[in-house]
């Protein structure tokens, strides 16, 4: 248990860099010096960040009808389904957080 406090709370604090000497310029510039319109990480992220939502709204919108129409043949069953239907929907919740916060840390270099 001490072990595991020590390996938490202790490799992140080892883990630590000194921001000035590792930030590295991601901007493309032109020859004239001037920053490029579509070359900005935060272009990617957006595009990311669009693409996930609409994955996940296809994902509940075919998760919510496969659960209409098996409630609707079955009706005995539809207690275990709408379970079934809640944590399928939390699982992909979770995947669309995830894929959100990885797109906030990329376009966080903008």
């Amino acid at each position: 248990m001490a072990l595991t406090f020590v390996f938490a709370v202790v490799s992140p604090a080892l883990a630590q860099v000194d921001e000035k000497k590792h930030k590295q310029d991601v901007d493309v510039l032109d020859a004239k010096g001037k920053r490029q319109a579509f070359a900005s990480p935060g272009w990617g992220a957006g595009i990311g960040a669009g693409l996930v939502i609409i994955g996940a709204a296809m994902g509940f919108g075919r998760i919510g009808a496969a659960a209409l129409e098996s409630m609707a043949r079955q009706p005995e069953t539809a207690g275990r389904v709408q379970t079934a239907m809640i944590i399928i929907a939390a699982l992909l919740e979770g995947a669309t957080f995830f894929a959100l916060i990885i797109c906030i840390n990329v376009a966080g270099g903008v």
